[in-house]
């Protein structure tokens, strides 16, 4: 057996949930000189730039998670205010992207799964993305955790999806079938000058919790069932975010599927597989 097949094969049988739930008690913990120790041991294992962070002293961080979802510098992610132009939402890399064909998303070569799956289940909620475009961003250990909205957005519903908790690295992309449609996720759609945007945060193994700015902690504790929520849109308390504000974040690394309607934005033509992202930077251009 290839070493790359035992890996797979270990995802399928070892206690994902828990695993990740006792990681994440683990980050969460005071553990004073430990936790400094931890963080030192992680900047050094992924050759983490915390000359980018507001605070780039490790002793900082009283938590892991505190030092995993680090606010970066003013300016450091400086924001394309091209109104015109829809932003990356995180930092990351491009895993695939592309037009949503017969509501099937590429998730690697001779892999393809169900757009709506993905959002859940309902068809009402997958109507209006057919025929349109997405992107998969995979946030590796080293990349900042905060995920940002790409362009303005007033919310209209948050979906969690229960799922399993495979790791969503670009080797389980192309040997787990229907990863992103299978592990943990919470969906967010926005009504936007696009029309719907749909920012889906994949979990994965070890991921310790899915947050956003207006629900706090989605996941854990997981669920068994699919839940929904709506929010009112025209009214007073409607959750309304500019283009780069924070949406959510990930504590440990994970993915964002963007996906949005049929001519309503074209991905730039530099933006392709492996392309290294940056939250604020340019990556499609809205359709006149």
């Amino acid at each position: 057996m290839s070493l790359d097949k035992f890996k797979i094969t270990m995802q399928y049988a070892m206690p994902k949930h828990f695993l990740s739930r006792m990681v994440g008690k683990l980050a969460a913990a005071r553990l004073g000189g430990l936790t400094t120790w931890l963080i030192k041991l992680f900047i050094k294992q992924y050759k983490i730039d915390m000359s980018e962070a507001q605070y780039s002293d490790p002793a900082h961080y009283k938590t892991f998670n505190e030092f995993f979802t680090r606010p970066l510098k003013k300016g450091v992610r400086p924001l394309n205010a091209e109104a015109d132009i829809i932003a990356h939402p995180v930092d990351g890399a491009i895993s695939q992207l592309g037009a949503i064909v017969d509501g099937q998303l590429i998730q690697a070569k001779g892999h393809d799964y169900s757009l709506q799956a993905l959002l859940g289940g309902s068809e009402q909620d997958t109507a209006p993305f057919l025929g349109g475009e997405f992107a998969t961003i995979y946030l590796a250990p080293k990349d900042y955790h905060r995920i940002h909205m790409p362009i303005d957005g007033t919310l209209s519903k948050m979906i969690y999806v229960p799922g399993d908790l495979f790791s969503v690295n670009p080797l389980t992309a192309q040997n787990v079938p229907n990863l992103f449609a299978r592990n943990e996720r919470v969906v967010a759609i926005f009504d936007t000058e696009i029309g719907p945007l749909a920012m889906v945060l994949v979990g994965a193994t070890i991921v310790a919790s899915i947050e956003t700015v207006w629900a706090g902690t989605v996941t854990p504790p997981a669920g068994k069932d699919v839940f929904s929520w709506n929010y009112p849109t025209t009214a007073d308390n409607a959750i309304t975010l500019k283009k780069g504000e924070e949406m959510g974040r990930f504590k440990l690394g994970s993915t964002v599927i963007l996906a949005w309607g049929a001519n309503q934005a074209e991905i730039l033509a530099d933006q392709q597989p492996e392309t290294v992202t940056r939250m604020g930077t340019p990556f499609a251009k809205i359709t006149e």
